[in-house]
């Protein structure tokens, strides 16, 4: 049986981390990295829902059965997640973005445009498939 899947919306505040479930007014939860925040947006989503049975009020559908997470993360966000682990450079040569407009998403100046984000999202993936496919 396949689980239904439940975005969280993760952005960058250039402090914190903020995540929101869409789907459930009100949750919401902050951290000071992404592992951080997606681990407090789990206890948040838990909260939620008991409080909502608790108290007698209606749940969406869907956490109802079994579901899994899926996070959508701003450009800024993922950049700055990333910035430890991509350099500028590296992610110019995987996606043929300039590493000045790269910086512009990162640092919240500018937002990428819909193709844009999609070219990033692609090299991303890529690189996992890639590094998917990888044994030593």
């Amino acid at each position: 049986m396949q689980k239904n899947k439940v975005f969280v919306k993760i952005g960058y505040t250039g402090n914190n981390f903020g995540a929101y479930v869409p789907l459930l007014d009100g949750c919401v939860a902050t951290g000071a990295t992404p592992k951080e925040v997606i681990e407090n947006i789990k206890e948040a989503i838990a909260f939620h829902i008991q409080s909502s049975l608790e108290d007698n009020e209606p749940i969406p559908e869907v956490f109802k059965s079994d579901y899994i997470l899926g996070y959508k993360f701003n450009a800024e966000s993922l950049l700055n997640y990333y910035k430890g682990i991509f350099t500028n450079a590296a992610l110019e040569r995987m996606t043929g973005i300039n590493q000045k407009q790269v910086q512009h998403y990162a640092s919240g100046l500018r937002k990428p445009s819909p193709e844009t984000k999609k070219k990033i999202e692609t090299a991303l993936h890529r690189l996992g498939e890639e590094l998917i496919a990888v044994e030593l």
